[in-house]
């Protein structure tokens, strides 16, 4: 029994480190995070509520406060915007 939880143990422990490890990976040095407030600032955008980079150098802006209203952006390796999401 007690092989069976110290097992269970450290198969948790092991999985947090995993998932802090891939939260590390998502954040976006801050060079690239003035780029995208760059991006941001000419489509009227005053802020955010997070940005993260997805595979393939995909920025995902989330809830951008902009003129047009509260959207989401995407915006590809070279800061131009491929989609706006309005809901």
């Amino acid at each position: 029994m007690m092989k069976v939880v110290g097992l269970a143990l450290a198969l948790a422990v092991g999985a947090t480190g995993f998932a802090f490890a891939k939260e590390d990976d998502e954040k976006v040095p801050a060079a690239e995070v003035n780029k995208i407030e760059e991006t941001l600032s000419t489509l009227g955008c005053s802020g955010y509520e997070s940005v993260k980079k997805e595979e393939q150098g995909i920025y995902e802006i989330e809830d951008a406060k902009c003129k047009m209203g509260v959207v989401d952006i995407k915006l590809d390796k070279d800061y131009t915007v491929i989609l706006i999401s309005r809901y």
